[in-house]
């Protein structure tokens, strides 16, 4: 008999038009991993009846829950869609301005701004924590296509830095130049909000057996990221139903990413709108606090998973420096934190963003020993209230941009 290996099992997801109906044939998308695990998981009913023979007369079942975990390592585009889900929107490209007149000058430190000589930026969607590119005109080479973390937006001027600390070159008015914003972006929005449903498989190819999870809904996302090491995803998902079978059930899915794993090292970390130097590991978790729902009389499975705010909250290390964040604490005030990781150190590498323009340090302690000190600090994140549309943030928790969302 032959033993099932997980180098042969292929997990394959594909959206449901909604709950109840399960998703089958092409369309499906291979994921790539580092574990996957998915359980029916029962309750039990125990007896403690008495009887004359004194001997237990058994277990009952009840209701069948599926749980999930994902474990993988973060690339550009990989896991949109669950992000997408467990923020409650769908990514969204931001349009490209073109046809701009723009001067490119030193700001300070390493800042640098880009002004434009008409028309407004914030009416444009460019927010503070994307990462934007110039192309266009006859922009010197050294401005074209790099990533430029904006720092401050108003209607006519971004307050950038670039992500691999390269430099830019002084210069304009410079005419017909594009603004773009590269891939995609989601936020956890104000209204509108979506309910996504998976159908999930695990398709044992060295058996010929088929797993097959239904109405699966993401409860949490959990990312790491190392100063020294490859950034991780962990992804909590919840179901209602499994179904087994002989058959494969998501036929010819797309092939897995082929993105490059991303990296904090070749990132940059922004807090309260300055670039830190210090940081040494981060972690985010989004959390969409879901239980599952009640059962009902005549049913052994639930009829749906609940939900509750969308929280984040995480943490990070940096070595003990100064107490500019620490007074954070001390004072309660709210301020910004925006974590990129890219895929290398090109001028242009892929990368994916997470901005939170309004977070609260909650700790900050110390350790010790004979080495470098270090700080931890975890956070909360809270919605934005001032911000929204044509302003320099949104009104938003979270907003995350990926690169290679098309």
């Amino acid at each position: 008999m032959t033993d099932a290996q997980g180098l042969y099992k292929q997990l394959t997801y594909k959206k449901q038009s909604g709950k109840g109906t399960a998703a089958s044939g092409s369309g499906g998308q291979l994921l790539r991993r580092e574990t996957a695990t998915f359980n029916l998981q029962k309750d039990t009913y125990s007896s403690n009846e008495i009887t004359s023979h004194q001997q237990y007369t058994g277990d009952k079942h009840g209701i069948g829950r599926v749980s999930g975990t994902i474990n993988g390592l973060l690339s550009g585009a990989t896991y949109a869609e669950f992000m997408a889900a467990v923020l409650r929107r769908a990514f969204a490209a931001t349009s490209s301005i073109t046809s701009l007149s723009l001067t490119i000058a030193a700001g300070s430190g390493s800042s640098w701004t880009i002004t434009r000589a008409s028309g407004d930026f914030l009416t444009g969607g460019i927010k503070i924590g994307d990462v934007v590119r110039l192309a266009g005109g006859s922009l010197d080479p050294a401005n074209v296509g790099k990533n430029l973390v904006v720092t401050g937006v108003t209607a006519t001027v971004l307050t950038v830095l670039v992500m691999n600390e390269s430099s830019l070159t002084a210069e304009g008015p410079i005419a017909s130049c594009t603004v773009s914003v590269p891939g995609k972006k989601t936020l956890a929005p104000t209204s509108s909000h979506t309910n996504d449903y998976f159908t999930v498989e695990e398709w044992h190819s060295d058996l010929s057996r088929s797993h097959l999870y239904t109405d699966v809904q993401v409860g949490r996302i959990d990312v790491g990221l190392p100063a020294t090491g490859n950034a991780t995803m962990q992804l909590s998902l919840m179901g209602l139903a499994r179904t087994k079978s002989g058959s494969q059930v998501l036929t010819t899915p797309t092939a897995e990413t082929t993105s490059e794993i991303l990296t904090a090292v070749n990132g940059i970390a922004l807090f309260a709108g300055t670039r830190q130097l210090a940081i040494t590991s981060a972690n985010i978790s989004i959390d969409g606090q879901m239980n599952f729902g009640e059962a009902v009389v005549g049913s052994n499975a639930i009829s749906d998973m609940t939900k509750g705010d969308i929280k984040v909250s995480g943490s990070f290390t940096a070595v003990f420096q100064d107490d500019t964040i620490s007074d954070y604490l001390d004072s309660e005030n709210a301020t910004s934190l925006v974590l990129i990781l890219a895929e290398n150190d090109d001028a242009d590498a892929e990368f994916v963003t997470f901005s939170m323009s309004r977070v609260k340090v909650l700790t900050d302690d110390k350790d010790d020993g004979k080495k470098q000190i270090i700080q931890t600090f975890n956070f909360t994140a809270e919605i934005n209230g001032a911000g929204g549309a044509a302003l320099a943030n949104d009104q938003t928790i979270l907003t995350i941009q990926d690169s290679l969302v098309a």
